[in-house]
């Protein structure tokens, strides 16, 4: 069986996003808060971004397309990680993710909806079948506060409407120079708010190279092989390969934190690597092609 370069990207870029959440924890043990980490991830991110775009002597977006991608970012992006990162603050880690990784079937039903994009039934199954194996892995706890819940769900949907703006507007600027112009305005909305609110900062080397981790390959390693990904397969099939993270993160939390893998998320993890193996044999989307950042 050959193998699909899209969906090896997008399998990369689901492993380098699941190490976030370890990296985040080392950081909130330093001494760090949700602001201050996402000022120097993007901050940092930014600056690595730099070091892509310019010696390649990349054309920069202009025009409407720039003002899009700072909306992109200082809008979008900036939205949906502080849903995110509140909701992480009033319901459980594996409530949140289960809230948040509705967004492949969101992105499914949109791409069908508005892009015309064909769907196989081997497609579906996949779908079906990754989303199955995530709500094994992640499980279901109770105790969630409703506005942790409705901030779950609105970090899913702005996601989703943030995958649609980004179809049209990424492509004109280059995926390279549209993620670091995003990653610039998510950056200085960030550092506004900071100055505004103030932030907490790592004390302790620990902390400060679990930053670097997630700003280098939780961000800009995990954006880049996705948006590569992403141009070879598709919106919907990317984002059902990217289900993939909760497997990893599990796995991670187990070897790292000593949580406990249950038979129950070992069954979810076969599933959601059973829906990668079905979509990998499969050609690359016929539909309209979407470029977007990822989700955290």
């Amino acid at each position: 069986m050959s193998v699909n370069v899209g969906v090896v990207l997008v399998s990369i870029s689901a492993i380098s996003f699941a190490f976030l959440p370890i990296f985040t924890r080392l950081a909130y043990q330093a001494g760090a808060d949700p602001l201050g980490v996402l000022v120097i991830r993007f901050a940092a991110a930014s600056g690595i971004m730099a070091f892509l775009v310019l010696p390649r002597k990349l054309p920069l977006p202009r025009g409407q397309t720039l003002l899009f991608l700072f909306l992109m970012g200082g809008a979008g992006y900036v939205g949906q990680s502080f849903l995110y990162f509140t909701a992480l603050t009033m319901a459980p880690v594996t409530q949140i993710t289960l809230l948040l990784y509705l967004y492949p079937a969101i992105v499914t039903v949109l791409a069908v909806a508005l892009w015309k994009e064909r769907v196989t039934f081997s497609g579906v199954i996949a779908l079906i079948a990754a989303l199955a194996g995530m709500v094994l892995v992640v499980g279901i706890e109770g105790g969630a506060h409703p506005l942790g819940v409705l901030a779950g769900l609105g970090a899913a949907a702005t996601y989703s409407g943030y995958i649609l703006v980004g179809s049209k507007v990424v492509p004109k600027g280059g995926s390279l120079q549209s993620s670091w112009m995003i990653m610039i305005s998510a950056a200085a909305v960030f550092a506004l708010i900071s100055l505004i609110r103030g932030v907490s900062l790592p004390t302790t080397v620990m902390g400060w190279g679990a930053i670097a981790g997630i700003a280098a390959v939780s961000t800009v390693l995990a954006i880049v092989t996705f948006l590569a990904g992403l141009e070879r397969i598709g919106p919907t099939r990317s984002a059902t390969v990217s289900t993939l993270e909760p497997v990893v993160t599990v796995a991670l939390a187990a070897l790292l934190l000593g949580e406990t893998l249950t038979p129950a998320r070992l069954a979810g993890g076969a599933l959601i690597l059973l829906a990668v193996m079905v979509l990998s044999r499969k050609g690359p989307s016929r539909g309209k092609k979407a470029v977007f950042m990822r989700k955290e």
